[in-house]
């Protein structure tokens, strides 16, 4: 019997064979409509979206060659069987080729035909899974344009989730080209506040003496060149969130006014004395250590503490190489999109690959970006891009794997501990980037399959069901 509802069409123009199979398929669960010709079952293929097609090949006019070919362009999930006389093997086997999941010859077993059926669908299931479950995984690899399945992407999506619903003003740390303007983006689209404007300034672009009318706007007079009253980003982002990208480069003078701002939630024009009342989400954003100035002077603790409510730190792309398979594919397609939508999937070679990751991106995200525009400028025409289509720096030299970054307390370590908790974190590693592959995950990490099992036996890994996954290749 089968677990759940399943409509089969059955079309076949032998009525006593029709109406045997039909009376057993009912018996087994399947809700069953018959059709006696090609012509009777495209009729019901246009009426109702049918699980599964049986149809005989020889058919009275339209036969079931067209038939099945009907029913997949209509329905590419339907699955359809074909059953042929011993003379119309050939036949069958095209149809096949077509698209249809299997066939059976007459005269034929009922049982084989129930196995038939039941092999499809749970290979439709499982396919209609694995879909599912690929969906999952991009979603949970992705947060509003931001990209990593890396440990710490996957901390920073959490945050993220957890904070866009709050008013509280951010700060985020991070490398040039990490990706801050990102961060406030994708909180700024998943808060409240989606429906206003996202207004971003960067600080560290603007010369000092026009940042703060920038900022705060001016009114006409105000300074020489100002012929009209103008609206400053804090302004303009009432209702929404304002980015303040590069904040640690603002002068002194002018962090106290922001600092005043973000306290009574109002400000003045520059040149003028009416005070404006705004409602603006702060995110601000530096690559500096707002710490260190703040110990030498050249920043503000009051206003350090009025930005650090919630700090939110991006990890260089050096320490998470890991994502950067993940990284490429969705630039190649972003930006092989931009610069050519008709060429198609670009892939990196396997060596190609390697040096990326080898590589320590000081230019982080940005500097990614730029190379894999380079590549696929350079490479019209070609569906792979290799190690020689580098630049200098990034594709010269043997691929290295990733450098340690190892430090010692002062108090000293317990290195026997510390070997056996490196040793155990990279063996849930493998096996987490492999599905629990075993074989895949010693591989990676170069031992043999016996070895990793006896060490995830020893680390208590298969009790936590980090090492289970993939079965049969396991």
């Amino acid at each position: 019997m089968i677990e759940k509802e399943v409509h089969l069409l059955l079309v076949e123009d032998e009525p006593a064979l029709r109406e045997a199979t039909a009376e057993r398929l009912v018996e087994h669960g399947f809700l069953v409509v018959q059709a006696e010709s090609g012509e009777e079952a495209l009729e019901r293929l246009a009426d109702f979206a049918f699980d599964v097609i049986i149809t005989d090949l020889r058919l009275p006019g339209i036969d079931g060659t067209e038939v099945i070919q009907t029913a997949l362009e209509q329905y590419p999930d339907i699955v359809g069987v074909v059953v042929t006389g011993y003379g119309t093997v050939k036949d069958a086997v095209e149809a096949i080729k077509r698209g249809a999941s299997d066939f059976i010859t007459k005269p034929f077993q009922f049982d084989h035909l129930l196995h038939i059926l039941s092999t499809a669908l749970e290979k439709r299931r499982l396919k209609s899974e694995n879909a599912y479950l690929r969906s999952q995984l991009e979603e949970r690899y992705r947060f509003e344009g931001l990209v990593g399945r890396s440990r710490p992407m996957r901390q920073l999506f959490e945050v993220l989730e957890t904070v866009s619903g709050t008013a509280s003003t951010i700060l985020v740390t991070g490398e040039t080209g990490t990706g801050k303007e990102l961060v406030a983006r994708a909180i700024h689209h998943n808060s409240p506040r989606k429906n206003h404007r996202l207004v971003a300034l960067n600080c560290g672009a603007i010369p000092e003496n026009l940042l703060e009318a920038e900022l705060f706007g001016h009114v006409r007079g105000a300074f020489t060149g100002a012929v009209a009253t103008r609206a400053g980003r804090l302004e303009q982002a009432n209702g929404g969130t304002l980015f303040l990208d590069e904040v640690g480069t603002m002068s002194a003078g002018l962090q106290a006014k922001l600092l005043r701002a973000l306290q009574e939630r109002e400000f003045e024009r520059v040149g003028d004395t009416h005070s404006i009342r705004v409602d603006v989400r702060v995110i601000a954003a530096t690559n500096s250590d707002l710490e260190r100035m703040v110990e030498d002077g050249s920043f503000r603790k009051d206003l350090y503490y009025r930005l650090n409510v919630i700090p939110i730190h991006l990890p260089p792309l050096r320490e998470r190489r890991d994502d950067i398979p993940i990284l490429v594919k969705s630039l190649l397609h972003k930006l092989g999109q931009q610069l050519d939508p008709t060429r198609g999937d670009v892939v990196f070679s396997q060596e190609a690959m390697r040096r990326l990751m080898a590589y320590d991106w000081p230019g982080n995200i940005r500097q990614l970006e730029n190379v894999i525009e380079r590549a696929l400028a350079l490479t019209p025409g070609r569906s792979q891009i290799d190690e020689g289509d580098l630049p200098a720096g990034v594709g010269s030299g043997p691929a290295r794997p990733a450098s340690v970054d190892v430090t010692l307390p002062e108090e000293g370590v317990d290195l026997q501990r510390f070997v056996h908790d490196v040793e155990r974190e990279l063996i849930r590693l493998s096996l987490e980037r492999t599905g629990g592959n075993k074989n895949k995950a010693a591989q990676l990490l170069g031992i043999k399959r016996t070895t990793l099992i006896e060490k995830a036996k020893r680390l208590d890994l298969d009790r936590e069901g980090g090492s289970q996954g993939s079965g049969s290749a396991s």
